[in-house]
Parts: structure tokens; sequence; C-alpha cells
């Protein structure tokens, strides 16, 4: 018997899975660590606890197996910056994709350089989770952190490095920076002129199953690994989640219901949203995407369980799924500013229609159906640019309300399909390191055998046609709080 393990490192813990050689998942190992806030809007977290937690992971699951580990891969928190000095040392906390400090560089490069020229030269506008605004804040408030840069890293990026030694990085990871021309597959000249940085400082190129390097001695002895194990680079998250989800093609959709909320759709040649609504991004599978990305999904039902002093089980049990939907009661989101479709950092969320007849569980409804809203309010946009679906598939936490799954099938209009796991990013990881291995030839033949649909929802119809009015309360209430 030979295993694989799928790494996925997230905002809040790193989660290791292993699998064996028919890609069934045997074992998982979880370690959390912080992230700081040492001022407003700051999101930053170590690099060396990113690895200190891949390492503990890693041993237990190597004692875990009766045989080699001979592949491995990565799925990523996105965007993040980690720098490194010509000794290998990191020069400063991860800089997160949560972190909003950047909003005058944003606002440099969306209106002094120009969401046109950004467009042409990445495919994608500037947001404050990408990567190069941060790197031109480090270059103004931290020049003497700047001047030392030799390496510019993603976040998964740090830890296969730290595992083969090898600079290297995936096409899909890459998107995120606004420093890759997706549409060309290369690095842009003119963002690394605006950035002043070098392309010898940051990773070379890979597709997403490409093995980059093999297990270290060093890292041999201290992880268990065999020095055979062969390292593929992987992907950002959400494209690893696609992946484990089987949304390869178009015509396939997914969305993950995470702390944050994605929207994806896999696009066979490349397009983009010339109002910058929509990301435009490289597939793990080689292809091409459009996402959008929503701050608060699993975030709003947290906020509001916290608010009651409940726990999320008892909140949601109390909703009875058969309630008439009031028409009237809705909620923005937008608790910590708001991404795709709007990027409005300062969007604010909003409980509006209430009245004394109101319940605990009315407003609960709402907040699930608030946050289906933002996720519609993506995929609206891109049936725009001509995506049409059948059905989605759904990872997540979020993805085991089924309450909540419901509620997505009547919005969307759409059946929304459950696989066998809620962690699509593991098996999304997995699939790929068994690409690299050899084990399958493509992502597509992988994920056939894989992934595995376990429960559907279907829309209904007089529910599909309540939500189509409130919808376009949903999307006017924000514009008459910002007065547009």
């Amino acid at each position: 018997m030979k295993y694989t393990i799928g790494i996925d490192l997230g905002t809040s813990a790193l989660k290791a899975t292993l699998a064996d050689e028919k890609g069934h998942l045997l074992s998982s190992e979880r370690v959390s660590y912080r992230s700081y806030s040492p001022k407003q809007n700051w999101s930053e977290q170590q690099p060396g606890d990113w690895e200190g937690a891949m390492n503990l992971a890693l041993k237990k699951l190597t004692k875990k197996a009766d045989g080699p580990i001979s592949a491995l891969s990565f799925s990523g928190q996105m965007h993040g910056l980690v720098l490194l000095d010509k000794q290998d040392r990191v020069l400063r906390p991860a800089i997160l994709w949560n972190d909003s400090r950047v909003t005058e560089e944003v606002d440099y490069l969306n209106h002094v350089v120009g969401e046109k020229v950004l467009l042409e030269e990445t495919g994608n506008i500037a947001l404050c989770g990408f990567t190069a605004p941060k790197i031109l804040w480090v270059k103004k408030h931290e020049e003497d952190i700047f001047q030392k840069i030799a390496k510019i890293m993603l976040p998964k990026d740090y830890l296969a490095y730290r595992l083969t030694g090898v600079h290297a990085s995936d096409v899909s990871d890459l998107s995120g920076t606004l420093l890759f021309d997706v549409e060309h597959r290369c690095y842009s000249k003119k963002m690394l002129e605006i950035c002043s940085i070098r392309e010898e400082q940051l990773p070379a190129i890979h597709e997403s199953s490409d093995v980059v390097g093999f297990v270290t001695h060093e890292m041999s002895l201290i992880t268990g690994l065999p020095e055979t194990c062969k390292v593929v680079i992987g992907g950002g998250d959400q494209a690893v989640g696609a992946v484990g989800t089987a949304t390869l093609k178009e015509g396939d959709l997914f969305l993950s219901l995470g702390t944050s909320g994605v929207v994806f759709a896999p696009r066979d040649h490349f397009s983009k949203d010339e109002m910058g609504r929509i990301h435009s991004f490289r597939h793990a599978n080689g292809k091409f995407l459009l996402m959008g990305c929503t701050l608060s999904c699993t975030a709003s039902l947290n906020w509001w369980v916290n608010i009651l002093g409940s726990d999320l089980g008892t909140v949601i049990e109390k909703v009875d799924e058969n309630s008439p939907i009031d028409p009237n009661l809705l909620f923005l989101p937008y608790l910590v500013g708001e991404r795709s479709p709007i990027n409005d950092p300062s969007a604010t969320g909003i409980f509006y229609g209430l009245n004394a007849s109101h319940t605990q569980e009315d407003l609960t409804r709402a907040v699930l159906e608030g946050v289906a809203f933002s996720l519609y309010d993506v995929y609206s946009y891109m049936k725009e640019l001509g995506v049409k679906q059948e059905a989605a598939k759904l990872i997540g936490g979020g993805s085991n309300n089924p309450l909540w799954c419901q509620i997505l099938a009547d919005v969307f209009s759409l059946r929304m399909d459950v696989i066998q796991t809620s962690d699509g990013a593991a098996l999304g990881a997995i699939a790929l390191a068994m690409v690299g291995n050899g084990d399958y030839p493509n992502v597509e033949e992988a994920t056939s055998s894989l992934v595995k649909v376990v429960k559907s929802y279907f829309p209904k119809e007089e529910n599909t046609k309540i939500y189509r009015e409130k919808f376009a309360k949903y999307r006017e209430l924000y514009r008459k709080t910002k007065g547009l």
C-alpha cells in the first residue's frame, strides 16, 4: 500500500489528510495557529507557525501509514505575502488575504495606474486582498525590509519551499497576486516595474499537478516523510476545492461555504469581466475560471450565533424549514466590507424591515438568506459573461446545514449537490498529488474516481419566485445606503 497526503493551509488552521492508493480518506490531523492584528485592519500570521503545524501534522500521519508516503500536495490560503532575505530568514510576519491596510495602494493601482491597464496586464483590477498592493505597502512603510527582499512567496509555497528548498508556485495561486498575466501565463513586466521588484525574486511558474521537488534529508528527519516523497505544488484553496468537487469544465459550478464564500465557474478559454467585478484566474487543471468571493459567509452566521449566546446547532434547529418566507426582512452580510461584486471595504451589515412580530428564528433565516443573496449577486454577473449551469456542488462547513443548502437551491434555482466530504480542498490536494505521482494521467480522471455526490437539494419553484423579488430588494438596499 502506498499513500498520499493533502495539506490544506487555512486561515485558522492547517489540516493534513492521509489517503490510500484509491484516494479513500483515512485520517486527518488539524493544528491551529494564531492570527495577529497589531493595528486596525491588519491581519498577519507567522510563517514559522504554519511550518510548525505542518511538521506536527505530518509526523502524526506518517506514523498512521503502514507504507511509504509517495506524494503530497497543497491547498493554500491565497494572496498572502511572505518575504525572505538572502539567508532564507522571514523578514516580517505574513500579510494575509483578509488584511485591509492597503486601501491607499489599491486606490493608486485602480485610479492612477488605472483599471484598464490592470485588466490588460493581469485580467483583474486591484483589491485589498491581492498581493501586489501589499508589496507596495511594504515598499512605502517598511523600506528597510523592502530592500532586503530576496524571495517573495505565497503561503502554501513557503511550506513547499521548506520541504524541498525549491522556490516555486502554481498558476492558480499566482493568478491572485496582480503580478501575473493570467491570459498569457507569465509575469507582467509592467506590474513588476510598478511594484519595483524583479522576476528573479518571484517563484518559478508551474501547473498545479507538477512535481517541484522531493523532501530534503533534514525535513525527512523532522516529519517522518521519506526522501523519495514527491512534493506536488498544488494550488490556491478555491481552485483546489474545485478539483475536490470535480468542478473542472464549462457548465460546472461550485459554492464554497466557509468563513468567506466563493462562487466558482470553470472556463475552457480566458475571459474577463471588463468591470472588474469577477476575478479571472487560471484553474488547477490547466484551464481558466471565473470566481467571486464574498467576505462574510459562515462568518455572518457565527457572528449571529455569538450575539445570541448560543451554539450553531441549537440556533439552526429552531428554524422551521417550511415557515413562510418573509419578503421584506433583509440582511446585508457586509460585516467586514465586501469584495465581490461590489468591491467596497466600507460596506456595512444591515438588518432591514424589522417589526415587533419578528422572532429570533426569523432573523436567523434572514442571515442565511442574506449570505445566499450575496453569493447569487456574484453568480448573476457571471451569467452576464455567459456562464450557465444546471447544478452546483457545495463544500465547506456550511454544506453540512440542510436548511442553508435548500435556501441556496431556491435562490439560485439550481440543484445543489453535496459530495462525500465537506473538505473539498483536502480531497483536491490528494487528487493533485496522485496526478503528480502518476497514479492518474490528469485531474479529470482522478476526480471522476474520487468524487461522489451523496445528497442533492432541488429548487422549489414557489420559493424561487419569492426570492427573485426579494433579491431585487436586497441589491437595491445596498445601493440606497451608498447613495447610488
